[in-house]
């Protein structure tokens, strides 16, 4: 077995999000709730922590504001505890004045940093994707096979191929080929597994390097380890490909976004969140349990510290803090939730100008939407489900994928009709 002990965890906070706006508008990807309690960060940080990899950095460029205090507030380590948890934040000096230019990019610019963590190999992971992988299962593959570079693949269809990074895998598990997301037609003969519904390898975007070879890589040009990086190594180095085949979503635009979370809701998902022995691990909040009255719940995952009053909810996801009703109706909606409660004398402001509470109140129905935090939604509000909805910005919500999006700290006002 490999010691686990000796790998630097990288996770890469992503670029600027803009497939996922406006939930980036304000936010780093990582830093996006996800299920209506955890952020999508908590993901590979808890599978480090499965694994026993006990040196974990994030690296952060965009909006990273919240994703740096969640990290503080969640993962620190006391002065008994070998390893820590650190941020490494994009930051200009002498020597380099740009920031990060691409995701091997930005590990060059941190060497210093990643090479004081002094472990013989470095495991790079993204910051937005849902799986439940076991880290300690895929290095022993990379040390077993001999690999200079392994890389987690999934099968994936021709239809899906595009959105990746696709590979060939010779008989004996080697990478010989790649492209970065290639289109149908030029797809050819990069089916590793011809007779599958499932052909053709993608990359994961998780690669384990020797800290040796990663320092050498980055010495020559290229900014990105998909385009780059990798593409150019097939030629010098031995590069496997590690067959993942559990659940893996790489939550990458809205419509998967929505999708994933909403998959949670159901008789046994595909990811399970309630695995005793692989919990996600986030920040606890101390919240006070949920308060629901007279309430039609079905299909929903509800978090900590929510009043919920005469509704009906169904197939749904409703975040931490989350106030609703009464005679509300929600529908195939994802609600983060709130950051705060109201207390009176804020209600007493809300009333005297006419603006609505923090939550969803009275009489609104909310259909295929997701309801960022401390949204307010206002009487008799109606938000509906149109088929071939255009994409539109309109000020205090946006349509995106034919789902409606209503920001953090929005307003819709009584008797809208979205």
């Amino acid at each position: 077995m490999a010691d686990m002990t000796n790998v630097l965890g990288l996770i890469l906070g992503g670029g600027r999000g803009t497939r996922l706006y406006p939930l980036t508008d304000k936010r780093a990807k990582p830093a996006v709730p996800l299920a209506g309690k955890y952020r999508l960060i908590d993901i590979p940080l808890s599978n480090c922590i499965h694994a026993g990899i006990h040196k974990i950095a994030v690296l952060t460029q965009f909006k990273s504001v919240s994703l740096h205090r969640h990290i503080l507030r969640t993962y620190h380590r006391d002065m008994f505890t070998k390893g820590w948890v650190e941020i490494l934040a994009a930051e200009q000096t002498g020597e380099r004045p740009d920031w990060y230019q691409g995701t091997a990019d930005a590990v060059r610019q941190q060497w210093v940093e990643i090479k004081n963590a002094h472990t013989k190999y470095v495991l790079i992971l993204a910051g937005d994707h849902l799986y439940d992988m076991d880290y300690g299962d895929f290095v022993n593959y990379h040390e077993s096979t001999g690999a200079d570079i392994t890389l987690a693949v999934q099968p994936v269809s021709a239809a899906e191929a595009p959105g990746f990074g696709i590979l060939k895998r010779d008989e004996n598990g080697q990478i010989v080929r790649f492209t970065e997301k290639p289109p149908v037609a030029a797809l050819g003969d990069l089916a590793s597994m011809p007779d599958s519904d499932k052909p053709y390898m993608a990359s994961m975007g998780i690669y384990v390097f020797s800290s040796e070879l990663l320092h050498a890589l980055l010495q020559e040009s290229g900014d990105d380890f998909g385009k780059d990086i990798i593409p150019a190594a097939l030629n010098k180095y031995h590069v496997m490909g590690y067959v993942y085949d559990g659940y893996w979503a790489d939550i990458g635009t809205i419509r998967r976004f929505y999708e994933v979370n909403l998959e949670l809701t159901m008789d046994n998902p595909p990811f399970n969140i309630f695995d005793s022995h692989r919990l996600m691990f986030t920040r606890p909040r101390f919240l006070p349990p949920s308060e629901i009255r007279k309430t039609l719940i079905d299909e929903v995952l509800l978090a900590d510290g929510c009043h919920i009053h005469h509704s009906d909810i169904s197939h749904s996801i409703i975040g931490l803090r989350s106030i609703i009703g009464p005679d509300v109706t929600i529908r195939s909606s994802v609600l983060m939730g709130a950051d705060y409660y109201e207390d009176a004398a804020e209600k007493a402001h809300n009333a005297k100008i006419g603006r609505p509470d923090v939550g969803i109140a009275s009489g609104s129905i909310i259909e295929n939407a997701i309801i960022d935090k401390n949204a307010r939604i206002g009487r008799n509000v109606h938000i509906r489900n149109l088929p071939d909805r255009p994409d539109e910005d309109s000020g205090n919500w946006v349509s995106r994928e034919g789902l409606v999006i209503v920001p953090k700290s929005a307003v819709i006002p009584d008797n809208s009709v979205i």
